[in-house]
């Protein structure tokens, strides 16, 4: 579903990425891990055609989109979630949903995609009439996940997830993610610092380290990897 190949990009005379080749099959959840810095959100960001690269090709679902406006990326199906969940504060839940389907127009399919996000988290819809900017850091973040999830991705793109939640938080949002993945079919490039979790969950994944990937694995095999367990999970 997405290849990317050779890619590079400069902050001025800073590579943030190089040589950084990645692949994303379709019904697959692979996750980005790597330290602070080490060019994950670039990577996203990327792809989703908020920076351009300034080398290598990014393809989705064969269709060449590097130097694609973000709109035109969105249009095809590929929706970030960005870090810092981004909700708009002054807003309603609600407004905040809806806003995730202002590409569509049949409202029909709106209302039950908008039942298919209220299914999976209850306390949206319970607050639905509440201020976004008013919710905890949890339910943001629910809500950040659930207006992705209004404009019925063919890709999912997570940014660190996690940050910022309590540990019973990110366990619940660990689920949830799971079974998107796993109940729905849902294509996933998950970007964690939680290296755990975001390991437990995947099926492949990929060690970023100063913008290169230097690890590739299926995530069982990286969760069992030495140089892995020391440098990320204090083991």
């Amino acid at each position: 579903m997405l290849e990317i190949n050779d890619l590079y990009v400069y902050y001025g005379p800073m590579a943030a990425l190089k040589r950084v080749s990645i692949s994303v099959a379709e019904g697959e959840l692979v996750t980005v891990i790597g330290a602070n810095g080490a060019g994950k959100t670039t990577l996203l960001n990327t792809i989703s055609g908020l920076l351009e690269s300034d080398r290598g090709i990014i393809e989705f679902m064969g269709r060449n989109i590097t130097g694609m406006s973000a709109h035109s990326i969105t249009k095809l199906g590929i929706i970030q979630i960005p870090e810092g969940r981004g909700v708009f504060p002054e807003m309603t839940v609600l407004e905040n949903l809806e806003m995730g389907a202002y590409l569509f127009q049949d409202r029909k399919a709106i209302r039950q995609t908008l039942e298919q996000v209220y299914s999976l988290f209850p306390i949206l819809e319970q607050r639905r009439r509440q201020m976004a900017g008013t919710l905890s850091g949890g339910e943001q973040q629910m809500l950040a996940i659930g207006r992705g999830l209004m404009s019925r991705p063919k890709l999912l793109l997570l940014d660190e997830p996690s940050q910022g939640l309590s540990p019973l938080l990110v366990q619940s949002l660990g689920k949830t993610i799971e079974g998107l993945h796993k109940n729905e079919g849902l294509t996933v490039l998950l970007v964690e610092q939680n290296v755990q979790m975001a390991l437990e969950m995947a099926d492949r994944g990929y060690v970023l380290q100063s913008g290169e990937v230097i690890l590739e694995d299926k995530a069982s095999a990286l969760l069992d990897n030495q140089a892995v367990k020391e440098a990320y999970l204090g083991v």
